[in-house]
């Protein structure tokens, strides 16, 4: 095994130790002495790697940003030309996607977002990116942000165990909120006609 691949081996053996830590003990109990217990790698190709407990949150929050990014771009390089709001679609499937999460990275990325706040910075600038671009795409902006704040409430409803609903009937309103044809503005409707009674009786329309 060359020097790259037991690097990278090593590197994956401390994130997936600190996942481990923060689901079963919580984001309090997680330090460098702790990871190095749980992986098996030792102190000094733990700080090879990560010299603070800090930076390993990092690498954890990056590490799921990476998989969403890389998710985000399939699906728009393959679906996103079919759509006339391409980029909404491509975070709303995404969204979607990460439903699929394991419980427990879902909370040990919770709790490290508890204990270093400042590490959400980097999902809010790229969300706010996001939000942008999906407003500059959309005839009706507010209604692409409510289908886009829809797909995040039944995301974290359904990671957090508090949603009411079936998982069937989830995925039927999430291919709603894919459905382009299904949030069309109706046409206008006419005009309705009033009608009086004239002085003589007849009717009038108006």
């Amino acid at each position: 095994m060359d020097n790259a691949t037991r690097s990278e081996l090593s590197r994956n053996a401390v994130l997936e130790a600190a996942l481990a830590i923060i689901a079963r003990d919580g984001p309090g109990r997680l330090t460098l002495d702790a990871i190095v217990q749980e992986s098996g790698v030792s102190k000094g190709g733990l700080m090879h790697h990560f010299r603070t407990k800090e930076a390993v949150l990092k690498a954890l929050l990056q590490r799921q940003i990476d998989y969403a990014e890389e998710f985000s771009r399939g699906y728009f390089d393959e679906f996103g030309t079919r759509q006339s709001q391409p980029h909404l679609a491509t975070q709303i499937a995404t969204l979607r996607e990460a439903v699929t999460t394991p419980p427990s990275v879902f909370f040990a990325l919770l709790g490290a977002a508890a204990q270093e706040p400042g590490l959400l910075s980097t999902t809010r600038e790229i969300d706010a990116k996001k939000i942008e671009i999906i407003k500059a795409e959309a005839a009706d902006p507010e209604l692409a942000m409510l289908r886009w704040v829809a797909a995040w409430g039944l995301t974290l409803t359904a990671l957090m165990g508090l949603s009411p609903i079936s998982e069937e009937e989830r995925k039927r309103l999430f291919d709603r909120l894919l459905d382009d044809r299904r949030w069309l503005a109706p046409p206008a409707a006419a005009e309705p006609r009033h009608t009086r009674v004239s002085p003589a009786g007849k009717d009038e329309d108006r």
